[in-house]
Parts: C-alpha cells; structure tokens; sequence
C-alpha cells in the first residue's frame, strides 16, 4: 500500500484514478496558455480524468544563454493564478531558487522540484516546510532506489505529501533512456509515481543550442508506463510543437491527447476497474 496525495479533490496513488499533469512547457502568452488549459480541461472532463494543469513562469535550466524562459515569476504567477481560478484546476509549476519559493506557494497547489535541483539538500527541505504537496523529478543522473534519500529529506520536515517523477537517465551524450525497471522500484518506496512521457523522450542539448526530442515515441512511453502501474502521466503540450518557444520537439500536439488519454484510460482499467 503507498501513501495518497491529496491534491484538492484529486487523490493520488494506491490505486486511485490516473492523473494526467499536463500543459505547456513554458507560458508564452496569456491567450495561449488558457487556450491550452480550456481545451485539456473539457478533454479530461469529458474521459472523467483527474486533471492538473502544468506551466513554468520561469525555466532557468535552458541549453543557451539566449533561450526563452518565460515572463518571469511576478507576471507568471499572475497568469497560472488566473488560469487556476478561471478553470478552478489545481496548478504545478517548477521552482528554481529560494527567493520564488514563498509567492510560489500562495499560489501553485504543487511545487515541483526540477530534476537538477533534486540532490538540494537546503532547497528540497525549504520547498517541503511550506507544507504543500512536493513533485520530485527525479534526476537524470539518480538511479532510482535513490529516491528514497530524496524522499526522506521531504518527510523531515513533516510534509508527506510527495510525488516522484521518472524524467529518463543519462545514456552517453545527448540522449535519455528510461528503464521501466525503475517504475517498480520507486513504487515500492510507498510513494505515488509519475511518468514524464515527454521529456524521456528529450535530446538534451542535441540540436546545439536548443535541446532536441522524439515526441513521435511520446505515446509508447505513456503506455508502457500506464501498464507499469504508475499513478500519473505528466505531458507538456502545445498547439503547433514546431513553433514552441521551449521544448517544442518533445511536446505533444493538442490533437494526439485525446486520443492518447483513451488508451491510457484503457490499460488503467484493465489493471485497476475499481479505480476508475
């Protein structure tokens, strides 16, 4: 039995229902991200999917100097606010540094903690003692029993709401690769576990100065990982992936969720009936 995260009415793991963490890489523009946010919410009303809405205000782990990173926190914030209460959906974003913890938490529902950051030790423990729910991306350099000291620094402080998220390893240069294997073991750590089925399917670095992707294994990796048990797929998003100002090349279409969310929910039923 693992521990459930509560997440508004949304409860995670041991069995509950799927959760789908999922929007663009990055905000763009107001209209874009609500436009994203409206099409997925009437998607996962319409499959009965537990839904939350993901976007960065900041990404400060870009490949170059001259990538975009967002609007930055105080008019990021503004706009996750905006969406949260206009769609009334629980929102996560990722944090970066101490000074965005405090605005963070008044108003995201989830702090993610993005993978580079996750062997933080200071960090990790400041995210957890605002009390809220806390997404772990687990690195891309930790093997996954690992977790578990990740995990421990969370709970030190009280907090027992945790997520971990499978992202892929490191494999050479350029490359991720993800070992279904390590599902297992993090769920055997007795916390809920997500599958990021877009950014295992990244090219760190690849294209020189941006990082590449292979969004076309984007659905056989959600799959696999929804028929490994795990309790939630986490997916960035965009209209057009090829004019997307951050991460485009691993990100899905909004044309291929609906689509995909079917088959998922389909393997979900097939291991789990009573949890949906």
């Amino acid at each position: 039995m693992s521990h459930i995260v509560n997440v508004g009415k949304i409860a995670i793991g041991d069995g509950n229902p799927l959760v789908l963490i999922a929007g663009p890489c990055v905000i763009e523009t107001h209209d874009a991200v609500s436009e994203t946010a409206a099409f997925l919410k009437d998607v996962t009303d319409e499959l009965q999917i537990p839904f939350i809405f993901k976007t960065s205000y900041d990404k400060a782990n870009r490949t170059s100097l001259g990538s975009y990173r967002g609007p930055g926190l105080s008019k990021g914030l503004e706009i996750i606010s905006a969406i949260k209460d206009k769609y009334n959906i629980p929102v996560i974003s990722d944090v970066h540094r101490f000074h965005e913890i405090g605005p963070a938490a008044q108003v995201l529902d989830i702090l993610q903690v993005p993978a580079f950051l996750c062997r933080q030790t200071d960090f990790i423990l400041a995210v957890s003692e605002t009390g809220k729910p806390v997404n772990i991306k687990k690195g891309q350099f930790l093997a996954p029993g690992n977790v578990e000291r990740v995990i421990e620094k969370v709970v030190s402080t009280g907090n027992r709401q945790v997520l971990v998220t499978e992202r892929g390893t490191t494999f050479g240069y350029n490359n991720l690769v993800v070992d279904f294997r390590g599902l297992s073991i993090m769920r055997d750590l007795g916390w809920p576990v997500i599958f990021d089925a877009t950014h295992s399917v990244q090219l760190p670095g690849g294209a020189g100065t941006t990082s590449g992707g292979q969004s076309q294994f984007v659905p056989l990796m959600a799959r696999a990982a929804t028929a490994a048990g795990v309790d939630g797929i986490f997916i960035e998003v965009h209209k057009d992936p090829d004019c997307a100002l951050c991460d485009g090349p691993n990100s899905l279409p909004l044309h291929s969720v609906k689509p995909l969310l079917k088959e998922l929910k389909a393997i979900r039923e097939a291991l789990l009936p009573s949890a949906q």
